[in-house]
């Protein structure tokens, strides 16, 4: 049996907002979250597109609505560049236009600002789990959009035996622990794979990725 990650180790996490307030109490209730490691905090895309990828954490808290790169084009650039990023978008009201591209661009769920802090710690650690938290309405729209927008993907067949049972694991609706444990495989190389297959099918998501195993 290939030995397990050590669960021990924390989630790293950055953020990414540009109120002073906001950005400092996000970063006061990480650092002192156990299982946790703040790894950066910045007050602009452009700050964090330079910076992340030199040192990237495992979850980005991404505001929406930064001045300057947008919250959007920020998840867009830094997901097209380390693919296993994964990325909660936080925003003060539910925008479901922007919300809806953010999710597009790469971002795997939302969370409004005015969370409480227990349930914004629980939410980053489905993200990295591979959960998606949002709502129906949001999560119907961007299935209907890949829907309308997705072609058959002959990619497929250029993905491994092993990376095509990954997909198919993922495209039931099992996380990522979950899936390792269904394979008998580390966490980190459910996350290669994973890796590996959005590279295959020039995909950002595992949104995505699904649907595109879904039309196969």
């Amino acid at each position: 049996m290939t030995a397990r990650l050590d669960q021990t180790s924390p989630l790293r996490v950055s953020i990414v907002e540009d109120d002073d307030d906001i950005r400092a109490h996000l970063a006061h209730l990480i650092s002192r979250a156990n299982g946790f490691e703040l790894v950066s905090q910045h007050a602009s895309g452009e700050e964090a597109l330079e910076a992340i990828p030199k040192d990237p954490p495992a979850v980005v808290l991404m505001d929406i609505q930064l001045p300057g790169l947008s919250g959007v084009e920020c998840v867009r650039s830094l997901k097209a560049r380390l693919p296993q990023l994964q990325f909660m978008m936080l925003t003060i009201y539910e925008d479901s236009d922007r919300i809806f591209q953010s999710l597009v661009a790469g971002a795997s769920g939302y969370l409004l600002k005015r969370t409480p802090g227990p349930q914004l710690l629980d939410a980053i650690r489905d993200v990295h789990a591979g959960g998606s938290p949002m709502n129906s309405h949001i999560a119907r729209k961007v299935v209907q959009f890949f829907n309308q927008q997705a072609k058959a993907a002959p990619e497929l067949e250029s993905l491994s035996a092993r990376e095509q049972e990954v997909l198919q694991q993922l495209a039931r609706g099992r996380l990522y622990k979950e899936i390792a444990d269904k394979l008998d495989i580390s966490l980190d190389t459910v996350r290669k794979h994973l890796q590996s297959i959005y590279q295959k099918l020039h995909v950002h998501s595992r949104t995505e990725a699904v649907l595109k195993y879904l039309q196969k």
